[in-house]
């Protein structure tokens, strides 16, 4: 799905973003170990599976024109609020792949990194717990 902000005094689209399913699982972690030291911080026993379901975003632009005007976290606020309403979706994360220059972005957001691995790589994966927005 894709969403697009618009000016309603210019028409002009100031953002956007994209969202897809996704999921948190055994296979974003380097060790069997790092999955279970994550899955055992979240869920109680009974909850543990091996993935969990997520919503990713795809895209996330914000016209230069109204940068640093807390649009993107509008926007991140948005899309959380669009998945715990009535947990309609039934994810319990929002992941991304954060390219570099965006990563201060996403934490300062709340958004935390799934694992070390991809550490100096192009893009970062990250996520944000749901869960915390319920609190």
């Amino acid at each position: 799905m894709t969403y697009i902000l618009v000016n309603k005094n210019t028409h002009k689209t100031v953002a956007y973003f994209s969202v897809a399913n996704d999921r948190v699982s055994i296979q974003d972690f380097p060790t069997n170990t790092d999955f279970n030291r994550f899955r055992k911080h979240k869920f109680v026993n009974s909850k543990r599976l091996k993935s969990y379901p997520a919503i990713k975003i795809c895209r996330l632009g914000i016209d230069r024109s109204v940068q640093g005007k807390e649009i993107g976290t509008f926007l991140l606020d948005f899309i959380g609020t669009l998945f715990i309403t009535d947990n309609k979706s039934g994810c319990r994360f929002i992941t991304v792949d954060a390219y570099a220059q965006a990563i201060p972005f996403y934490l300062k957001n709340d958004f935390a990194f799934l694992s070390t691995e991809d550490e100096g790589q192009r893009t970062r994966l990250m996520y944000f717990d749901l869960s915390d927005l319920d609190n």
